[in-house]
């Protein structure tokens, strides 16, 4: 569809726009306390709209800008691929980790996500 085409109030977003959805994600990220993490879920309910695959989609596309160690997994598996830059971001921050037994594939510890997970408690003022 052309600029032409369209009715005179509606102008296209520029090409580099992010879809609605994926800011309030974003925001969602941006909220999130250093050492606290919330699951694709959690945001998805938060948000009330979505899923944790949609959640989890964008911030696989969009998602380098914000903290995104701060969602994951409700397992608290470390983000395959990334799992030594998050297993950075968390002992930095302080987030509750449990330590990997031997027996678990590459000795990585999980975020106890009973101790670390955050449930919003302080929605910011003006969120949506």
């Amino acid at each position: 569809m052309s600029e032409e085409s369209l009715p005179r109030d509606v102008h296209p977003e520029p090409p580099d726009a992010l879809p609605e959805y994926a800011e309030r994600v974003l925001e969602v990220t941006e909220l999130i306390p250093p050492g606290r993490v919330m699951t694709y879920g959690d945001v998805a309910e938060w948000l009330e709209e979505g899923g944790p695959r949609q959640v989890g989609r964008v911030m696989a596309l969009y998602g380098s800008a914000v903290p995104w160690w701060r969602v994951m997994r409700a397992d608290g598996v470390l983000l395959p691929g990334h799992e030594l830059e998050a297993l950075g971001h968390y002992r930095s921050e302080g987030t509750p980790l449990k330590e990997a037994s031997r027996a678990a594939e590459g000795h990585l510890p999980r975020v106890d996500m009973r101790r670390a997970r955050w449930d919003g408690g302080e929605r910011a003022d003006g969120h949506t």
